[in-house]
């Protein structure tokens, strides 16, 4: 195939692609050893290991040529990355390019195993394991670190496999690294570790059904240590004559088809014999590759399908304020919200940092869960932010429910790389097969003097990662039926919750504190909400405004309305993405001023998006510009309150910068 490839670059290299060439060995064994009812995590060269499973050569050439009808995506994303969902094959997830970053969520795949086999709810007398396949270079990623911790802190059943070629791209071993996989992996206490000689089929073979049965049977994870030789390029862009030299002629003595040919020679095979399977294998892939040329190309109609996987949740259900309902807060809102998914639903967990049973979450919003649920369900991590997010990717793929928790805004930028290549990506890249039902909540914003980091606003970073959902609740009632839709929906979530409003302790949002709503409540995401509308006689003189915010906006906007009596509508978006461009549409069109309102600093925010799209989409129905107002545009919330006060807006200056649109 790699010949084949070289001998059409014109056509071949059209898109990027690597090969495993002088990998063949290693990644043929570990393929053979994989059970239908496996998971596997490979890395972008593990094609042979993808033939190994069973896939066809002409499959993997549609994907070659990003052709309509490649299994693993439709044409969208390159060579060797796979995503398979076929009866009899392992599962195989979403793969990415990011070097390293499939090490999260494979270690994921095997933690959700080990939770529904605590709990009783994996079916059948099979005992999965997960495989992770990795070039050596990526293990001195600080993600791998992460996942390999959480491997043997939890006893998973994984088996990491570390393909050592002592290349990167042009760098080699020694300039990266001061030790290999198998001696930086002695670090982590109880990982088992063993080395093998990757270029020899049957050592290979051996080595890893060793392995195999040891995780299938120990349920503990290990880590083979394969040396193998690069014998092709880098990747088609990065062509091996270019820095290789001498190196190339030296690995080529390790050419593991060479190797295997001599072995079966001496064991009783012919020259002829092997000859005939030579000839067989080449003409078989001339065939393939000559049907894959001429097959169709994907639908360029159909460029934007699977964003997101479509919700069953559509409608406004549930009591939102029972007869005999008692008011609570936001945080006892969220913290019911969970109990109750983890009562009805068994395969749901929760997990981050200190919401275990000793603290229940440093704002008591897990207080109770782990010592009614256990410590299996409802447990402690590592801080590992890029752990918290990325694992949920795995455990989707295995069937479990995670909720997790990232303790402060500010903190979650470890782990936004997980968000961005695995969490957001998978569902459109593999045509739907595997979108990622991930919950994941956020404590958000300033609040009594939290300082510069644990005050931070962050909804705009995340409003542009696509392919994720982003929903913002304001009051009790909002923050139970949002968090019951955002746990259903079979897409990322991430849920923003305000921290001032947790207790609504910060004056003017005793409002915040509502009847909670029933155990059927549930609010549709992407549905916003008028929670204060102008007097039909204000709106007929032209006199009216609406204010669109969320979150500690729409307090701000309530106490600042008072000095405008009947003239203020309030919409507050609830969900920031998808967003609901209907109810903007219809406040926009009603009033003619529009006031957009965030706690983010206001420069380059979505707050200023959305004024411009508002502007160019309802322009005609204008008096006036679409206000913005949000914090100083600065770095950090500071400490001190009185700084903190000047940097954010607060209701004062908002009823300032309101008065000012209405004059205009």
């Amino acid at each position: 195939m790699s010949e084949t490839y070289e001998q059409n670059r014109e056509v071949c290299s059209k898109y990027v692609h690597s090969t495993s060439r002088g990998h063949e060995a290693i990644q043929i064994a570990a393929g053979l050893h994989l059970k239908s009812y496996d998971f596997a995590s490979p890395y972008y060269r593990d094609e042979s290991m993808l033939l190994a499973i069973g896939l066809e050569p002409y499959e993997l050439m549609l994907q070659l040529l990003a052709k309509r009808d490649d299994p693993f995506s439709g044409g969208r994303t390159y060579y060797g990355h796979s995503a398979l969902k076929r009866k009899g094959f392992p599962i195989i997830p979403h793969q990415s390019s990011a070097t390293g970053m499939q090490a999260i969520p494979a270690t994921g795949m095997a933690h959700g195993i080990a939770f529904m086999e605590s709990q009783g709810l994996l079916k059948g007398k099979n005992k999965p394991v997960v495989l992770c396949s990795m070039g050596d270079g990526a293990i001195t990623e600080g993600e791998v670190a992460e996942a390999f911790q959480m491997a043997v802190l939890k006893k998973l059943p994984i088996l990491y496999l570390v393909q050592d070629n002592d290349w990167a791209i042009s760098a080699t071993g020694k300039e990266m690294r001061a030790m290999d996989a198998y001696e930086y992996a002695a670090g982590f206490k109880g990982m088992e570790r063993v080395r093998v000689e990757g270029s020899d089929f049957v050592k290979s073979y051996d080595c890893l059904k060793t392995a195999f049965d040891f995780v299938r049977e120990k349920r503990a994870p290990v880590l083979v240590h394969a040396t193998c030789s690069l014998l092709g390029h880098h990747t088609s862009g990065v062509r091996k004559e270019w820095y290789r030299g001498d190196n190339l002629k030296l690995q080529e003595k390790n050419d593991p088809i060479h190797k295997l040919e001599q072995q079966l020679l001496a064991n009783g095979e012919t020259v002829k014999s092997l000859s005939a399977i030579r000839m067989n294998a080449i003409e078989k892939v001339l065939d393939a590759y000559k049907k894959a040329v001429s097959s169709p190309d994907p639908d360029v109609n159909d460029f934007n399908s699977h964003e997101f996987a479509p919700t069953s949740i559509t409608r406004e259900s549930g009591i939102r304020a029972p007869r005999d309902g008692e008011k609570v807060l936001m945080v006892d809102a969220a913290l019911h919200a969970v109990e109750e998914i983890l009562e009805q639903h068994p395969e749901a967990l929760f997990y981050g940092q200190d919401v275990g049973g000793r603290l229940g979450g440093v704002f008591r919003e897990a207080a109770t869960l782990a010592q009614k649920f256990g410590g299996d369900r409802v447990f402690n991590t590592p801080i590992q932010e890029a752990y918290i997010i990325g694992s949920t990717a795995g455990m989707s793929a295995v069937g479990v429910k995670p909720i997790v928790e990232i303790q402060f805004a500010d903190y979650i930028w470890p782990g936004i790389n997980q968000l961005v290549e695995e969490l957001s990506k998978s569902c459109y890249l593999t045509k739907g097969k595997f979108p990622i039902q991930s919950l994941i909540r956020v404590p958000i914003g300033a609040y009594g003097s939290g300082g510069p980091y644990h005050s931070g606003s962050i909804e705009s970073t995340l409003l542009n990662i696509r392919g994720i959902k982003v929903v913002y609740p304001s009051n009790a009632a909002d923050m139970k039926g949002l968090m019951k839709a955002s746990f259903y929906d079979p897409n990322p979530v991430v849920m923003l919750e305000h921290k001032g409003l947790y207790w609504s302790k910060v004056p003017g949002t005793l409002d915040s504190k509502m009847i909670e709503p029933d155990a059927e409540y549930i609010i549709p995401l992407g549905k916003a909400n008028v929670i204060q509308r102008a007097e039909e006689n204000q709106v007929r003189l032209g006199a009216s405004a609406v204010v669109i915010s969320y979150g500690m906006g729409i307090y701000w906007a309530r106490e600042a309305s008072k000095s405008f009596e009947g003239r203020i509508e309030i919409l507050d978006l609830r969900t920031l993405n998808p967003i609901d461009w209907e109810s903007i549409e219809n406040s926009v069109k009603k009033h003619s001023r529009v006031f957009v309102l965030t706690e983010e600093p206001l420069l380059n925010s979505f707050a200023e998006s959305l004024a411009g799209r508002i502007s160019k989409d309802f322009f005609s129905y204008l008096d006036a510009p679409v206000w913005t107002f949000g914090a100083a545009n600065l770095p950090a919330v500071p400490l001190n309150a009185e700084l903190e006060k000047m940097m954010m807006p607060g209701a004062e200056k908002v009823r300032s910068e309101i008065d000012k649109l209405l004059s205009y």
